[in-house]
């Protein structure tokens, strides 16, 4: 999936994470990663650190649960 320079402006606007912060992370989730529920937690803490919101336990297992089962939206960008 290839993001447009427009999308990470949008997410830097409304979180203040840079594009270079976003491809970071993303390159720790990346090939099974992404069912690694240590480092998913490692990202969302991580996430959580950069933008200063806090996510309860209860967030981070919703979170956790939606990506292993595969119910994350593909149109993330049309979130933003």
């Amino acid at each position: 999936m290839n993001f447009s320079d427009s999308f990470f402006k949008r997410v830097e606007d409304k979180t203040s994470v840079n594009k270079n912060s976003i491809l970071s992370l993303a390159k720790k989730l990346q090939g099974d990663n992404m069912k690694d529920e240590n480092k998913l937690r490692e990202v969302i803490r991580d996430l959580s650190k950069m933008t200063g919101k806090n996510v309860s336990k209860e967030q981070e297992e919703k979170i956790i649960n939606a990506v292993i089962n595969d119910r994350v939206p593909n149109n993330i960008d049309k979130m933003i």
